[in-house]
């Protein structure tokens, strides 16, 4: 763990430069504004560890495959998020020495993130190699207001000395991946030209024989310099490389004087705007927002994020750190993805690195949907389902690439068009739970919103696609009289090629079950409507329904009926039933451990039964849950980010409160404390949206039964009292709760019956509620 970042409640502070930390600090402070995004990363030049990066969404590349024993049904290629232009860059050279932090002896620093607003500001005062002392003070946005635009403020004082100063605001599009398989530049220069204190310059990916499309970038900038907030005279001299533009100036600066470089950025890419109108699309672009100036564009991005925190804000009292972690991962889950475009989906690393590649896990699904069925327009969580939807004929692909047939569809693992491009067989080929992640994010979207019409419009295709998945990946064994799923990875990927992984088999039976059921309420709703999906899926009612009958009544699972669990798969009690603390010098087994032994061991990376055990709850006992808790966490390491929020979620609801505010800590404040030694790659994105769960499905206890939203909320023993703000049906709450109290104030015009415990509550429109 590291504990360098200053505890506060609206920042991410860094107070005096942990040059040893760099790249764990650009992690996190990251900007970004759904469309385009980059690390924290300094704009003059930086000599020292670093990660530059800079991300537009939905921009990628097909990086050939590279494994060591290639396997009928592998990826050809792994989708990799692309580390486009760095447009951010502003080199500055005083005398003949270059300004450079890391050959500077640094004398004051502060870096800080702003939450609140959305902006990362830095003030230093650094030493010169030849004793020159200059202030630095850098402040920068991605316009959250006009979201394929950014801007910076970046001033220096000279405190010792009067000198020429050079500066050089530039774009460089000679970057490439740090994950390339072959360590190759993915990018080709289409067009460059620079213009009077302006510079265009326009990338293409690289053609590849995969047939994936060929995105082209625009990226644009202006810039002015003022001294002492005056305009002043200056000629810049254009500078053209390869894939790289920029304007020089040179001026000249008294001690005490301050000068100030605006410079604003556009990223237009070719998903949005044609080709052949990019350059001309970029120049207007960046006409438009240098006209307005820095000052405008702040306010604008400012209000655009303080109308965000209205609707998602959580508030701590008591505890700072714990406030500071979640307006921390509220505030990337917010950056990331604004629901504005349903051709774009939530990356693990974000705006904020490139581990993993791809755009689209599992984790969308069972992790980040419910984050913004509760804080965001109803559109917004629905886009992430008609992004699944647009990509059914690729799942369909998928499944046949694998030899399934008639409509199966097997959603991919790691995607950014739809086309598998995870390349290890254990996951690629195993790890097929991820499609019944696809069918519950369609049931919890429905529960929630009580929009039907997603799932009898378009949801249902993608039901009976998984459904006919399921049924021709489960398999009757003889020798049991039942049905078995063979050779599978749960969510746990400490075990693989296991048989009859209890998870998988369960939400299998599920997605059978819940498939089932929305044909039937169509059946009596819409017999027209369910005509067409039939005629469309070319979809046997009779037999198909008959054979998933079927299966679910005589499925297999795995159970001990000595210790009264659900076993993780059918060999687990083969292994020796250890506990954490048994191996508590050896941890993170990932990097002590060999994989065989990793294998063998009961070890497990993150909540499988239970996993279960969460999104199904209303299905078993209190008492089972319990049961199966304390069988498993004990022998679960938290090695997969995903993990501690579940855990805290049921720790909640069974009684275990100290545990489920250990496991909110560990979720909330993985990146801010680098928990795995990992941040550097960046952050945790997909897993950030458990951090809001724990707080309010764990600690408030929400639910949602039978149409209406349940509340069951106790303040952890470590606080005074939190509140959260939801939105339900149309209606927008802000529910506080002490310890001796909850509140529950409704800002909008609907009004509604809720359950607080078991009090069914009114609470009228624009009124509140104390109880």
């Amino acid at each position: 763990m590291k504990n360098y970042i200053t505890h506060d409640e609206w920042s991410i502070v860094e107070n005096g430069f942990h040059a040893e930390y760099n790249e764990i600090t650009e992690s996190l402070m990251s900007l970004g504004n759904g469309r385009m995004g980059q690390r924290g990363n300094f704009e003059e030049h930086y000599s020292g560890k670093s990660l530059q990066g800079n991300y537009v969404a939905g921009v990628y590349f097909p990086d050939k495959t590279r494994v060591g024993w290639w396997k009928n049904g592998y990826p050809n290629y792994f989708a990799k998020v692309l580390n486009a232009c760095n447009w951010i860059g502003i080199d500055i050279r005083i005398g003949e020495e270059v300004l450079d932090m890391n050959t500077c002896e640094i004398e004051t620093f502060s870096r800080v993130l702003n939450m609140k607003e959305g902006v990362l500001e830095r003030v230093a005062t650094v030493k010169m190699a030849e004793g020159r002392r200059i202030k630095i003070h850098s402040k920068r946005f991605c316009n959250m207001a006009d979201d394929e635009s950014g801007a910076i403020s970046y001033k220096l004082t000279p405190l010792n000395f009067s000198d020429y100063m050079t500066i050089t605001p530039y774009l460089d599009g000679n970057i490439r991946n740090r994950d390339s398989n072959y360590d190759e530049s993915f990018w080709n220069e289409v067009h460059k030209e620079t213009g009077p204190s302006q510079g265009y310059l326009i990338l293409e990916t690289k053609p590849n024989p995969y047939g994936v499309e060929l995105f082209q970038v625009a990226t644009g900038m202006a810039f002015n310099i003022k001294l002492d907030g005056l305009e002043t005279a200056y000629q810049p001299l254009p500078v053209e490389m390869d894939r790289y533009v920029a304007g020089t100036v040179k001026v000249e600066v008294k001690e005490g004087q301050e000068l100030s470089v605006y410079k604003y950025g556009v990223n237009l890419s070719s998903n949005n705007y044609p080709t052949e109108s990019l350059l001309e699309e970029c120049k207007a672009y960046v006409s438009r927002i240098s006209e307005k100036g820095f000052d405008h564009l702040l306010a604008a991005h400012k209000q655009a994020w303080a109308v965000k925190w209205e609707r998602n804000d959580i508030t701590i009292e008591g505890n700072i750190a714990a406030q500071q972690a979640i307006r921390f991962n509220i505030f990337h889950l917010g950056q990331t993805y604004t629901g504005e475009d349903e051709r774009l989906n939530i990356g693990p690393k974000g705006f904020t690195g490139e581990k993993y590649g791809g755009v689209t896990y599992w984790d969308t699904e069972a992790y980040c949907i419910p984050f913004y069925l509760s804080t965001a327009e109803q559109k917004v969580a629905r886009n992430l389902l008609v992004y699944r939807y647009k990509q059914l004929d690729k799942a369909i692909e998928n499944a046949e690439k694998l030899g399934f047939s008639d409509g199966a569809a097997l959603y991919p693992m790691v995607t950014m068009n739809g086309e598998e491009c995870h390349n290890e067989w254990e996951i690629t080929f195993e790890e097929i739970h991820r499609n019944g992640a696809i069918a519950y994010a369609i049931y919890d979207y429905t529960r929630y919103t009580g929009d039907e019409s997603y799932v009898n419009e378009q949801g249902l295709e993608v039901l009976i696609a998984i459904s006919r998945f399921w049924k021709q990946r489960i398999n009757w064994s003889e020798e049991k009289g039942q049905y078995v799923m063979l050779g599978v990875t749960g969510p746990n990927e400490y075990e693989n090629n296991v048989n009859n992984n209890w998870y998988t088999n369960y939400i299998a039976c599920w997605t059978l079950r819940y498939t089932l059921e929305i044909i039937g309420k169509l059946w009596t709703q819409d017999s027209r409507k369910l005509n067409e999906i039939i005629i469309r899926t070319n979809f046997s009612l009779n037999s198909e329904m008959d054979a998933w009958k079927h299966i679910v009544e005589n499925m297999h699972f795995p159970y001990d009926q000595i210790r009264q669990v659900y076993l993780q798969q059918q060999g687990f009690l083969d292994k020796e039933i250890l506990t954490v603390h048994d191996i508590a010098g050896e941890r993170p087994i990932n990097q002590n451990w060999s994989w065989d032994r990793i294998l063998r061991s009961c070890f497990i990376k993150q909540a499988d039964v239970l996993q279960g055990l969460y999104f199904f709850e209303d299905e078993f006992p209190i008492a089972d849950i319990k049961r199966n808790f304390e069988f498993y966490e004990p022998m679960t390491v938290h090695e997969s980010s995903l993990s501690p929020c579940v855990h805290a979620i049921l720790a909640a609801k069974i009684g275990l409160k100290e545990k489920a505010y250990e496991m909110y800590v560990r979720t909330a404040r993985l990146d801010l404390d680098d928990y795995n030694n990992d941040t550097e790659d960046g952050l945790h994105i997909t897993s950030m949206a458990g951090t809001w769960m724990s707080v309010v499905k764990g600690f408030a206890g929400q639910r949602v039964k039978d149409g209406m939203l349940v509340l069951n909320p106790y303040v952890p023993e470590q606080w005074n009292s939190y509140s959260f703000r939801i939105g339900f049906r149309g209606a927008l709450l802000l529910i506080s709760v002490s310890k001796s109290a909850v509140t529950i104030q409704n800002s909008s015009d609907k009004p509604l019956d809720i359950m607080l415990g078991s009090r069914r509550l009114f609470i009228d429109a624009f009124a509140s509620i104390k109880a």
